[in-house]
């Protein structure tokens, strides 16, 4: 095995190390955001410990990435505060949207490592919080082959 890709442990003996995340260019992150950063960051360290004392050198490798990974967005991150302007469809505000059949859709625009559409938040570069950015309550944004409507904006 080449030695590019074994890293020797303090106690001698060596390990696969797992190439890094890529990382995205885009730092911006609500205030939830980080503290679920922050959170994340703690869960990862103590993790990593319990798998240096029973010496799983698979999960430490996958643990060391995972925190050199959330560490290095968490130095990068950009905290946005809650917008207090509702008029226009800015980051970390809720949009509700009416699709042409009637369906109605809320979600919250977040940063790129909070976004979870099922559970109702979109990345800000994502191609609907592209469309909606910036809008007024009844703008009318394309929607794939359709359209949806803007029906409200909140804090």
């Amino acid at each position: 095995m080449s030695r590019a890709f074994v890293r020797e442990s303090e106690g001698g003996e060596a390990f696969e190390d797992l190439p890094d995340r890529t990382l995205s260019p885009h730092h911006l992150v609500t205030p939830s955001g980080l503290a679920q950063m922050d959170a994340e960051i703690r869960t990862l360290e103590q993790r990593l410990e319990e798998a240096k004392a029973t010496d799983d050198k698979a999960e430490m490798a996958r643990l060391s990435r995972d925190l050199r990974y959330w560490s290095a967005r968490r130095v990068s991150a950009v905290v946005v505060p809650p917008p207090t302007d509702t008029a226009h469809v800015r980051f970390g505000t809720l949009v509700t949207i009416e699709r042409e059949d009637g369906r109605q859709q809320t979600y919250r625009i977040v940063g790129e490592d909070e976004a979870d559409p099922a559970k109702g938040t979109i990345s800000y570069v994502s191609p609907l919080a592209q469309a909606l950015m910036g809008k007024e309550v009844g703008d009318v944004i394309p929607l794939g082959l359709t359209q949806a409507e803007i029906i409200t904006i909140a804090a």
